[in-house]
């Protein structure tokens, strides 16, 4: 897909007006479907702003020197960010790969963005149907800008695999990034790069993930989306999940890009099990147990895939995956999103 902006170049104050108009939304108290999914295009078309201004004043990523390697023997209380600064992000991801920000969202936030989830599919699917109702309009909006080569069957296989784009919901859209602002998310992030970042439209996913799904391929997020990238992946659990719901099996240590395509791969971005048991040590797998409103951070890096067990899960996994991106090395495979 192309990372070309809706407009042809850089214009001024559509920045002003991506603020203006987030402000006016978050000070109303009801909805507003129209607004919402106009802040979703305006936020595309603000990228070209953004990133000019990016290129003039980026910076490096925090430096920092006190970085141990990690254990043997990882758990997940390990991973918990109690530095909650850039450099201490930083040191995170030099040390597991990732940092888990333990009941970083309230159990009523959950509870609506779980809700909202299932308004998006809902919408999605009668949408597809022919069957499309008035109410589905705030819950599902394909964001398909000029230049945006995304087929209707490519939405079509992310439904089949339990997500829906976050920006085809400008609701949802509007809602997540409501909630990781208040939660001094973004700020965090904002911070750790040294400049506003950006999304990108189909590395951000509200996830249904069912009980039965099966085990997913290991990857680094790295291997397909370009070289010389700043990242941080937001990883929203919606529900409790690696018991009784599908979860993520992670290699908690950073590492350097892992050879791909070999020794059991299904595919040629996949990283084989057994190439897994070559990179992993001294650590071991993980599969942490998240709790709804838990989020974990991490770069494109970071080694994982989908954690189930179909015969003893019983619970579908809600979850939200939110890529941020430093404007100033933004891969031009992605269609950007301003944050």
């Amino acid at each position: 897909m192309s990372s070309t902006p809706t407009n042809t170049g850089p214009r001024t104050g559509l920045l002003a007006r991506v603020d203006q108009l987030a402000e006016r939304l978050r000070s109303q108290p009801n909805p507003d479907p129209a607004a919402e999914a106009e802040l979703v295009v305006l936020r595309n078309e603000a990228f070209g702003e953004l990133a000019e201004r990016a290129q003039a004043s980026a910076g490096e990523l925090p430096t920092v020197t006190d970085v141990s390697p990690p254990a043997a023997s990882i758990t997940a209380e390990d991973l918990v960010l109690t530095d909650r600064s850039a450099s201490g992000l930083r040191r995170a991801f030099l040390t597991y790969g990732a940092a888990l920000l333990p009941q970083a969202i309230d159990r009523a936030t959950v509870t609506t963005l779980v809700e909202g989830i299932d308004h998006a599919f809902e919408a999605f699917d009668a949408s597809r149907s022919g069957n499309r109702q008035p109410e589905h309009q705030q819950w599902f909006v394909p964001f398909d800008p000029p230049g945006f080569d995304a087929e209707a069957k490519l939405r079509g296989w992310n439904r089949s695999g339990g997500g829906i784009w976050t920006t085809d919901s400008p609701r949802n859209h509007f809602l997540l990034l409501e909630t990781l602002r208040t939660a001094g998310v973004v700020q965090l992030i904002t911070d750790y790069f040294g400049e506003r970042p950006a999304l990108s439209v189909d590395k951000s996913t509200l996830r249904r993930v069912p009980h039965d799904a099966r085990t997913g391929d290991w990857h680094q997020d790295g291997a397909f989306m370009g070289k010389g990238i700043r990242t941080v992946n937001v990883w929203l659990a919606l529900t409790d999940c690696g018991v009784t719901a599908p979860g993520l099996d992670i290699v908690p240590r950073a590492m350097d890009l892992a050879e791909t395509g070999t020794e059991g791969a299904h595919f040629d971005w996949a990283v084989g099990p057994g190439v897994v048991e070559k990179v992993a040590p001294p650590v071991e797998v993980l599969r942490p147990e998240f709790r709804a409103g838990d989020i974990l951070l991490f770069d494109h890096l970071f080694l994982h895939r989908t954690g189930a067990e179909a015969e003893t899960m019983v619970n579908d996994r809600y979850a939200i995956e939110t890529w941020f991106f430093a404007p100033s090395c933004y891969p031009d495979t992605q269609l950007p999103i301003v944050v």
